[in-house]
């Protein structure tokens, strides 16, 4: 199972962020976790400087800006490989 993170403090942008990996999540038919992470410690661990920043299976994917959904695809399919 994917372990899938959204950093954040709960914006509008993390909401998206959050949206369109469910979304890629459905689209490919794998099973994930996903959690949203708002404490700032927890988002500055990952060493990004812009949230949302997205998380799969621990690895930093994106920070700063919200990917399309066919990206987040991607990236899941690459965990999953």
């Amino acid at each position: 199972m994917l372990n899938i993170k959204v950093l954040g403090p709960g914006c509008a942008n993390c909401r998206k962020l959050e949206e369109i990996a469910r979304e890629a999540v459905s689209q490919l038919g794998v099973e994930a976790a996903i959690e949203k992470v708002t404490a700032t410690e927890a988002i500055l661990a990952y060493d990004i400087l812009k949230t949302p920043g997205l998380v799969i299976n621990e690895k930093l994917v994106s920070s700063g800006r919200i990917p399309a959904v066919g990206s987040v695809v991607e990236w899941i399919r690459d965990a999953t490989a």
